[in-house]
């Protein structure tokens, strides 16, 4: 069966050396380049499929780049405070339900919840991690599976909202900086994974919970 690669990263799809890799320098999470242009990406698509006229390992670069900057941040009203009662975090995320209905629709779960928790599952994730926060063990803490999964669930679950509340595709970690550096939840996260962090876990398990520059 004749496979083709494709990669964003360089180093990796030179080192795995696979029979036809086509290294395209684009945003990881993006390999076709560029969200709702299907013309772009019938482009990429088509210049990786004309590396199957070789009959030898082959290795080319994609001859248009794009870069993320990492300047640009959604501008996303966030829902007003609800219930007073709830946690302000816990409040912001019910918040967004209808959004990210919206959003689910339209796309599909592309980077929703469901790998580890689901939609419904979100306010009883950030209340864990609340807790975890605070100083209490993880493992005590009730997170309903491993911190950095259920963090990523947690991210989808906002960037999926966020793209019905943009009026324009984002740039590719444009979603993740507004989520992290602008929401209640993004706060919670980055404080419980420092509180495990502090408490010296295991890397793996906390690490991740954020992306690594972070």
């Amino acid at each position: 069966m004749a496979t083709i690669a494709l990669g964003s990263v360089k180093n990796q799809i030179k080192n795995t050396a696979p029979p036809r890799g086509l290294w395209c320098d684009f945003p990881l999470g993006r390999p076709l380049g560029v969200p709702q242009n299907a013309e772009f990406q019938h482009q990429v698509l088509a210049a990786a499929f004309s590396l199957l006229d070789s009959k030898q390992t082959v290795f080319k670069e994609y001859d248009i780049a794009i870069k993320d900057e990492g300047t640009e941040v959604m501008a996303c009203t966030l829902p007003p405070r609800h219930d007073p009662e709830a946690h302000p975090a816990v409040d912001e995320a019910n918040g967004l339900r209808p959004a990210y209905e919206r959003a689910l629709a339209k796309y599909g779960n592309r980077i929703g919840a469901g790998r580890t928790i689901s939609s419904d599952q979100i306010g009883e994730a950030i209340e864990s991690f609340i807790r975890v926060a605070k100083g209490t063990p993880w493992k005590e803490a009730g997170v309903p599976g491993i911190p950095a999964r259920v963090s990523q669930d947690i991210r989808g679950y906002y960037e999926t909202a966020a793209l019905a509340l943009s009026d324009h595709a984002p740039a590719a970690w444009a979603g993740t900086r507004w989520f992290l550096d602008h929401t209640e939840a993004g706060k919670v996260v980055l404080s419980a994974r420092q509180a495990m962090a502090d408490a010296g876990e295991k890397q793996p398990i906390w690490f991740y919970m954020v992306p690594g520059d972070r």
